[in-house]
């Protein structure tokens, strides 16, 4: 596989396209691919042609249905609201953004509403001091309709830790042995929880995707992304597959590599150090907090184990709740979801000097640190991101909080993240 999907979601970033930059093929104009065009999963049955299955979910257009539509096709946990609890009303002022026209950072001038169009956006929300300004929803989506979040899933498993850590129950400094003996001869043995959580643990994992005996399908075999192949011999389920990778690619702590498993194992620390099942502390802890309108969800792989790194699902609105409660530094609905500490240490960022190199060149500049993007601009932007488009963007000093879904026939954020950008910017601007 190519350089620039190599950072996408590992073996996620294989499922919908494999081609780079360079060589992309000519994109489908967006307005031909809208569901109402395409008739995916119409008729009873639907005819093979339209047909989207586990094992072709990967193909573009059909994540233009499949990705708000995962729950039928793998297996999934759920992730619960308080149902006695009200829902957390959004207050609403239209101002109007779709119409804002930017320079979309090639020397095209654009509207914020073609740009969605053109990045196949499924779902945005604008919020500016709490207060929704824009929300839209392409055909096919609405608001009750859970999208996958993708590599977004590994920011609020990182939050998690990260309020574990404040609460402590986690101790950063300790080795992933400690909490997972399971772990022990493998590479992560001997590095810290909070190496696994900045991905500067040194683990020897190749992604290369024209070779089917690399490890990044192994990974997709093993956590059921993927459908087996007939003979296949290889690890059962993701445990197994994160206890195989014993081979360190140098020291920890050194150098930033994004390594979906990573996240894989911080789910499983938190686990260990709790004694709980990671979709039960999430919905006790965050999720059963936010004044949620539905449970959230997560992708589990044969034994029942939630994909942390990539499997989690939501609707556009009660994401935009959670990334409104980091905004505020943990506090929302009326209480302290997360610790206030747990947010402020992640605002900080991680060391630039160990994200370079890293191999996400088109985020420059920037750092990673608890499993959050920190954009160091001049407002100390902090990102999450998923492939195919999945996003989320807060701006402490604006007082905003972006929430995007999409199916782009591209699964890296590289080629899109330019526009993006420039369409944050933007908005941005034109709110204050």
């Amino acid at each position: 596989m190519l350089q620039s999907l190599r950072y996408g979601l590992a073996a996620t970033a294989l499922l919908i396209t494999s081609q780079s930059h360079a060589d992309t093929p000519q994109l489908p104009p967006p307005e031909s691919t809208t569901l109402s065009k395409l008739q995916l999963m119409q008729g009873f049955p639907p005819p093979p042609d339209k047909l989207v299955t586990q094992a072709n979910f990967n193909r573009f257009p059909n994540g233009r249905w499949a990705l708000h539509h995962m729950r039928e096709l793998q297996p999934s946990r759920g992730i619960a609201r308080d149902p006695l609890a009200d829902v957390a009303k959004l207050k609403y002022k239209d101002r109007g953004l779709g119409d804002l026209r930017f320079d979309d950072g090639s020397g095209q001038t654009t509207t914020v509403s073609e740009w969605l169009r053109d990045t196949y956006t499924d779902a945005f929300i604008v919020l500016h001091k709490g207060r929704v300004v824009y929300e839209t929803y392409a055909d096919g989506m609405d608001d009750q309709d859970q999208h996958i979040l993708w590599s977004v899933t590994k920011s609020v498993t990182g939050l998690l830790a990260a309020d574990m850590i404040q609460r402590g129950e986690l101790d950063p400094d300790v080795t992933v042995a400690h909490y997972v003996p399971e772990l022990k001869d493998s590479a992560w043995g001997d590095a810290t929880v909070q190496q696994v959580l900045d991905m500067t643990a040194a683990v020897r994992y190749r992604e290369d995707y024209k070779d089917f005996t690399s490890d990044v399908y192994r990974y997709a075999f093993s956590s059921g992304i993927l459908p087996k192949p007939k003979n296949y011999q290889g690890p059962a389920s993701l445990y197994e597959f994160l206890a195989s990778l014993t081979e360190k690619s140098g020291e920890h702590g050194k150098q930033f590599t994004y390594q979906t498993v990573q996240s894989e194992v911080v789910a499983w620390i938190i686990s260990k150090a709790s004694g709980r099942d990671y979709t039960d502390l999430l919905s006790e802890r965050i999720w059963s907090k936010l004044g949620a309108e539905r449970d959230a969800y997560v992708l589990v792989d044969p034994h029942g184990t939630p994909l942390a790194g990539g499997g989690m699902n939501a609707t556009l609105r009660d994401l935009a709740r959670f990334a409104e409660m980091v905004r505020r530094k943990g506090h929302y609905n009326g209480e302290q979801v997360v610790s206030k500490a747990a947010i402020e240490d992640i605002f900080k960022g991680g060391e630039r000097s160990k994200f370079e190199g890293g191999g996400l060149d088109f985020r420059r500049g920037q750092s990673y640190h608890n499993q959050w993007y920190q954009t160091h601009n001049d407002h100390g932007a902090l990102q999450a991101a998923g492939i195919h488009g999945q996003m989320i963007h807060i701006d402490p000093q604006a007082e905003l909080v972006v929430v995007k879904f999409s199916s782009h026939p591209v699964a890296s954020s590289s080629f899109t993240y330019t526009s993006t950008t420039a369409a944050l910017d933007a908005i941005t601007e034109a709110l204050q």
